[in-house]
């Protein structure tokens, strides 16, 4: 077996006597097929195949499908061959090697055949609960399939999305005896990656609970697309931590407690962590245990922001953190106006007195995106949705050309602009538009730059990776791209990675890698912020919360 720091069964494999001679693989997929004994040379390192028989039994074609722990404790079984496989001798144990172990076939209702793209569903005898495991063996005591779930249980159940294939995630109505709907958080899920032997399909999604307080109205995600071809599973470790306070979030403009968009660790002091809302707030939030709560040396509520003069809502969506170390918000309306756009970059002093900040300098980039401004407030929502600011040492030690000059980028062409430029991601296209911010109040338009998504939720510059990372929630499906300057000068996409399987896919907005200075065991955290605190729906612990924490390499 193996386990996560936390005890959890991550998968597990048993054979008898010879059985793993020459070796015991997964044939029928890599990471996904069942356990059967090879006919060459072992594999390790490489992909099984070559060391499959020619011919597959017909058992690596049967999967675990969907499994209930919310009363009756059924377990689903699907055929994806073209043939039927007797399963009369076949058993099912829980999560432990020392539990009893029950047959399918007497089981109820009993099953000893499951036909070739069919489905059997049976009661389980040994009880299944919360943080549980469920292993499926063959009448040779092979390990066929396994599943885990955690804190929720799995209820209505967990489910293979897709359908035979794919991970576990929760479903919002079980579908035992047919094809998985794979409704789990949202509409329409994100397809999954296929599992590989180093990544494997299981988390825990730990803590949250605690009762939704006056005024704090979740709101179920939207605009589900699929995910990139390519994109890679996260590598990072695949247990998240539910991270602040249920409803820590309303404020006066925005009483339901959704809307935090944009994170940013401060470089110069990584146990801080800053966060914005859509509605025109500002949070320092600091490590309370597990969770990340406003800092109340800072302000315990956080503080309002505004436009130059002290005007206006800002619809504020990103921030970074300068190289000065100022906070640059940016916003894509003024939410007193919400029907025509107001892009724009703001700078605050985090060390301003008072409970309301106004900017030191604003940028006005509105007149750049007309196709913006049609009178539409969903329009007008499509704007700046994220901003990082990129050190002008990295751009030239990378080798970045300047778009304006067709020569090696040069920071002493722009005297005014600082020490590094400011990448505003457009939610409108995925787009990334390149800005020297001038103290004068002025701004030099440096480039365009894809990212290869449709759009883009938040963008950062991991110092870790030498990387700008564009995020998108679940319009891209929950996805980080990692953008390097390629050898030709230009900054394209490296590598694309999914989310931890066990998150909810909902419009998670905000993404921050921390700094490597923090690093422990091999790992520094990684935050997201849930834009509409759904979670995985009215009853979960992680309904009402806003703020994820997990683990990126260091």
């Amino acid at each position: 077996m193996i386990y996560t720091a936390g005890g959890t069964v991550v998968d597990r494999v048993e054979w008898a006597t010879n059985k793993a001679k020459p070796a015991m693989a997964r044939c029928g997929g890599d990471g996904t097929g069942a356990w059967v004994t090879t006919t060459t040379a072992t594999t390790f390192g490489t992909a099984n195949a070559p060391g499959c028989p020619a011919t597959i039994p017909a058992a690596s074609k049967v999967r675990i499908n969907e499994v209930t722990s919310n009363g009756a404790d059924t377990v689903e079984l699907y055929n994806g061959g073209t043939s039927a496989v007797s399963i009369g001798t076949w058993k099912y144990v829980d999560g432990v090697t020392s539990s009893s172990t029950s047959s399918i076939s007497s089981s109820s209702p009993s099953a000893t055949s499951i036909p070739a793209g069919g489905y059997v569903t049976f009661n389980s005898k040994i009880g299944l609960g919360d943080n549980d495991s469920l292993f499926l063996i063959d009448g040779s005591g092979n390990t066929v399939d396994s599943v885990t779930w955690a804190l929720d249980g799995a209820k209505p159940s967990d489910e293979r999305c897709a359908n035979g294939t794919g991970w576990f995630q929760t479903a919002t109505t079980a579908t035992l005896g047919g094809a998985n709907s794979c409704a789990g958080g949202s509409p329409t899920p994100t397809p999954t990656p296929t599992p590989t032997a180093t990544q494997p399909p299981t988390g825990q999604l730990l803590g949250g609970g605690g009762a939704l307080t006056s005024g704090c109205t979740p709101e179920a995600p939207s605009g589900t697309g699929s995910t990139p071809a390519g994109t890679l599973p996260w590598p990072g470790g695949l247990d998240v931590t539910i991270a602040d306070n249920v409803c820590a979030f309303t404020t006066s403009t925005g009483p339901e407690g959704r809307d935090v968009s944009g994170l940013v660790f401060d470089p110069s002091n990584p146990s801080a962590l800053w966060a914005v809302k859509n509605k025109n707030w500002l949070f320092k939030l600091v490590k309370s245990g597990s969770k990340w709560i406003p800092d109340a040396s800072w302000s315990a509520t956080g503080k309002q922001i505004r436009f130059a003069g002290g005007s206006g809502q800002p619809d504020s969506e990103g921030l970074t953190i300068g190289g000065n170390g100022h906070i640059y918000v940016t916003s894509e309306r003024d939410n007193s106006n919400n029907t025509v756009p107001r892009d724009t970059i703001m700078e605050f002093d985090p060390a301003a007195t008072g409970s309301t900040l106004t900017p030191l300098r604003q940028w006005d980039m509105t007149s750049q995106f007309p196709q913006l401004n049609t009178g539409n407030k969903d329009d007008a929502n499509l704007g700046f949705e994220g901003v990082a600011y990129v050190p002008d040492s990295w751009l030239t030690a990378n080798g970045w050309t300047d778009p304006l000059t067709g020569a090696a980028y040069n920071p002493a062409n722009y005297p005014l602009h600082g020490s590094g430029l400011f990448f505003a991601g457009l939610e409108w296209d995925g787009t990334l538009h390149v800005y020297g911010l001038n103290s004068d109040g002025s701004f030099t338009t440096f480039a365009t730059i894809s990212t290869g998504k449709a759009s883009v939720m938040d963008v950062m510059f991991d110092a870790g990776t030498q990387r700008i990372v564009a995020t998108c929630d679940n319009t891209c499906g929950e996805t980080h791209t990692f953008m390097k300057v390629n050898a030709g000068g230009a900054i394209v996409p490296d590598v694309t990675y999914t989310n931890p399987a066990v998150m909810p896919i909902d419009n998670l907005e905000g993404f921050a890698i921390a700094p490597t200075s923090t690093c422990a065991n091999g790992s520094r955290e990684a935050v997201w912020s849930d834009d509409g605190i759904w979670g995985f729906g009215s009853g979960k612990s992680s309904y009402g919360h806003a703020l994820y924490s997990g683990t990126f390499p260091c």
